[in-house]
């Protein structure tokens, strides 16, 4: 009956995917001309969707792919990109809002970012659909949202203060919001159910 329950889950390709979505709506909402208020916010938000989507990649997804993997040349780097994601974030959180250098730091993580989401989403999510199979897909879907929840849970607080100053009066706050809001409700209603 357990497993039936997992079966339920989104797929870990799919939450992977809607992770890289997030990320990039938020960035879109990122310009130069934003109050450094809002540009912090934004910031905060890419930077703490950025750490957990990549510890949850690190354990549960990687680990799965890496030995079974076509193409390990992007397996190979899909680490590293990570580690230098974790390196210009360490800068950002060092940073003044109100400079051009933070603004660039952003926009640099911005495109490391849609390098790492176009060879993630051209290579390893289709591989792993064609190797893996749904009930697999969902069953570490299942395991992503459990340890998601894991790593949101002492963040909570500052991800909804920052998650509401950072989006202020934007449609695509209410998109995010709206979908953010459906699949955690799909995620602890399948929590709850088993």
């Amino acid at each position: 009956m357990m497993f039936s329950l997992k079966k339920l889950s989104p797929s870990i390709t799919d939450m992977i995917r809607f992770d890289h979505s997030h990320v990039m709506v938020t960035f879109h909402q990122y310009t130069r001309d934003k109050r450094p208020s809002v540009k912090k916010a934004l910031a905060e938000t890419i930077c703490d969707a950025l750490e957990i989507h990549a510890t949850l990649e690190e354990e549960i997804f990687y680990p799965v792919m890496r030995p079974k993997a076509h193409d390990q040349k992007v397996m190979e780097k899909s680490e590293p990109e990570h580690d230098e994601m974790r390196r210009v974030i360490s800068e950002i959180r060092r940073g003044d809002p109100k400079s051009s250098q933070y603004d660039d730091l952003v926009f640099e993580l911005m495109r490391d970012v849609q390098h790492h989401v176009a060879d993630e989403e051209t290579v390893l999510l289709p591989e792993a659909e064609q190797m893996l199979g749904k009930d697999r897909l969902s069953e570490l879907g299942a395991q992503m949202t459990k340890r998601r929840l894991e790593l949101i849970a002492p963040k909570a607080g500052k991800l909804a203060a920052n998650h509401a100053i950072g989006f202020s009066g934007s449609t695509a706050a209410i998109v995010v919001g709206v979908a953010s809001a459906l699949f955690a409700a799909k995620a602890l209603g399948s929590k709850k159910s088993s």
